[in-house]
């Protein structure tokens, strides 16, 4: 005996099930296209705007590299590639966020009075105007590579490269991080030909002296290295900028060899004609003048300065650097009432 199920599916015809299936998707799925497309075209420019920022490293093993397999996997699987895009677009509007939150609560001001002029930097400028290629290298040790900084996106060269590209939106500028933690003069000095010479820089901002007034050494010793090595770089025809050490309990707890240093360091600058930003002096008006607390800028180990302190130093650095250019020559105008110390 057969049963009989009047509102069983398998009675409808084909047809007429896939054509109402097809309509009902159509009609869900059209809003949803339409606020999505500008987000993802948002997305997208965040993208390609974060891969432009990410500044050189020198080439070192690392365990985020992709290798051929992995490489091979993705372009075998569309599914698997999208996967890794929609993640690295995640990142992207994560650590913009949190770029942009780092001076909602403490905002980064110059210091009060300190209008010295970095000088000129003429090959920069030189450059830029011609609408050529532009090489800066930050040389340095521990905090030019960033340690203490949650996220590489937060070291000072990643921040000037992005504030800087910023500013010049149509040049075509590489910032290259070339520290490494624990050295000082007499290491540098070994890889200065590699590490920096060799790059063919337009621009070298050298920080130096803080290792060395921790490891007690010669504040002359340093001074005369640091000389020999700016007639090196000048001899290729780049510009340089001197950054002494940083304001911090440690390096305070060598008052007399830090302050030393410092005057030696600007009798070099003065002598070789190089710009010179007072890092000490900066994160000393933070401290004294601003009421910062110094836990706000240096991490827990008393040396090292935090994802802020590393913000704010690029910041007014990047400023500096703007400033030494020249915005009268390449042409930009910049409003009389637009503050140059802003958040980024």
């Amino acid at each position: 005996m057969s049963r009989h199920y009047p509102f069983c599916l398998s009675t409808l015809p084909t047809v007429f099930f896939a054509a109402s299936l097809a309509l009902l998707m159509a009609a869900s799925v059209s809003p949803l296209l339409a606020q999505t497309a500008p987000q993802q075209s948002a997305q997208q420019a965040a993208l390609a705007d974060h891969a432009k920022t990410e500044n050189k490293t020198e080439k070192k093993p690392s365990a985020e590299s992709a290798t051929p397999q992995a490489a091979q996997t993705a372009v075998a699987n569309p599914a698997a590639q999208k996967g890794i895009t929609g993640k690295a677009i995640d990142k992207v509007k994560e650590v913009a966020k949190s770029a942009g939150d780092i001076f909602s609560r403490v905002p980064c001001l110059p210091p009060k009075g300190n209008s010295k002029s970095m000088g000129s930097l003429p090959h920069v400028a030189s450059k830029l105007v011609a609408g050529q290629p532009v090489v800066i290298i930050a040389f340095g040790s521990s905090s030019t590579a960033g340690y203490g900084a949650t996220s590489p996106e937060f070291n000072y060269p990643n921040r000037l490269a992005a504030q800087l590209r910023r500013q010049y939106p149509t040049a075509d500028i590489t910032v290259v991080n070339a520290g490494k933690g624990g050295e000082d003069a007499p290491e540098m000095m070994k890889r200065l030909q590699t590490a920096v010479i060799d790059m063919h820089p337009d621009l070298v901002i050298w920080q130096v002296g803080t290792n060395a007034v921790l490891r007690n050494l010669d504040p002359d010793d340093t001074a005369k290295l640091v000389e020999e090595g700016i007639g090196r770089i000048q001899a290729v025809g780049a510009d340089v900028v001197l950054i002494d050490p940083q304001y911090s309990p440690r390096v305070n707890e060598h008052a007399e060899s830090a302050g030393k240093m410092m005057k030696l360091l600007t009798k070099t600058a003065e002598l070789r004609k190089v710009g010179l930003f007072p890092r000490f002096a900066v994160m000393k008006d933070w401290h004294e003048r601003q009421a910062i607390p110094i836990e706000n800028f240096v991490i827990s180990d008393g040396l090292h300065m935090s994802d802020w302190g590393y913000a704010c130093f690029a910041q007014l650095l990047g400023d500096d650097i703007i400033k030494s250019v020249g915005q009268i020559k390449l042409g930009v105008n910049v409003p009389s009432d637009v503050r140059t110390y802003r958040p980024m």
